[in-house]
């Protein structure tokens, strides 16, 4: 478990972004919404820098759940008088805070500490060679950040362009979104209760949620993004063409990306895994095959 002295540079590191992008944001001069990728931009080189300096990726970690809200508070402050149904721009920013607060505590609870990096951060440094570098950059800093803005920008959308009143997709995109959160969370306390009593080697969690679907995890935190995107649908859906796009990368990072490694790491490490991928769907939460 991380120390207070561990989280001194993290905390650090993310004020010092905050404080950069804010200054790039405002000083720059770009129309919305291209003001907040620019800064988003210059707050991943911030995380980056420190990243290279404590010789540890998993800085950029809490970078997935800590920008949403303040980019939601950044945009609400720009967009304040532009006439968007209150109770949807409330609905949402509270929404995305909700997610935002847990998912980043629950990070910093199980957070191994300075001298803990995920696992597949030195794989895919590895694997560049020479071209480490650059491969942490752009593979786990930049990309990243480029798919949580486009993720993002439904919540842009209701701010600004969201002046109709509240309808069934409205009411479908809460349940969504709400119930994403819930998955999610649900999810994450059954796993960190089997982990704190597991006693056997090469065993892992069947019960619960886990034992309908492989990532149920995974799947709250897709299910977040789609969630939004329909809240962005509702509020605009003459800008349907770039908002479906970040639901849309979010699900093939976990489809064709995130699952696989999972998947392919816990075969290598628990014998048995094989046979229960044969019987339990991997994202979607069904009834295990028999």
């Amino acid at each position: 478990m991380a120390s207070k002295s561990d989280f001194a540079p993290i905390v650090v590191s993310y004020i010092i972004c905050t404080g950069v992008a804010l200054a790039v944001m405002l000083g720059l001069g770009l129309p919305q919404p291209y003001d907040a990728l620019a800064g988003d931009f210059a707050a991943t080189l911030v995380i980056f820098a420190f990243s290279r300096k404590y010789r540890n990726s998993s800085f950029y970690d809490a970078y997935w759940s800590v920008i949403p809200p303040l980019l939601a508070v950044y945009w609400y402050w720009l967009n304040a008088d532009a006439g968007a149904n209150p109770v949807r721009v409330a609905l949402v920013v509270a929404l995305v805070w909700i997610w935002g607060i847990r998912l980043t505590a629950n990070w910093a609870t199980f957070w191994g500490g300075l001298h803990h990096e995920d696992w597949r951060y030195p794989m895919i440094k590895q694997r560049a060679g020479k071209a480490e570098l650059p491969a942490d950059f752009f593979a786990i800093h930049l990309f990243p950040t480029i798919q949580v803005f486009l993720g993002c920008l439904p919540i842009y959308a209701v701010i600004r362009y969201g002046q109709g009143e509240l309808g069934w997709l409205d009411a479908v995109a809460f349940v969504v979104t709400l119930g994403a959160i819930t998955i999610e969370t649900v999810a994450d306390l059954q796993l960190h209760a089997y982990i704190a009593k597991k006693k056997k080697p090469g065993e892992f969690i069947t019960s619960g949620l886990w034992g309908w679907s492989r990532h149920p995890n995974y799947f709250g935190e897709l299910s977040f993004w789609w969630g939004l995107m329909l809240f962005g649908l509702a509020a605009a859906p003459q800008y349907w063409a770039w908002l479906i796009p970040g639901a849309l990368a979010m699900t093939a990072m976990f489809v064709f990306a995130s699952i696989p490694l999972m998947d392919k790491r816990s075969v290598e490490r628990r014998p048995a895994y094989a046979e229960h991928m044969r019987k339990v769907s991997a994202l979607v939460p069904l009834p295990p095959r028999r």
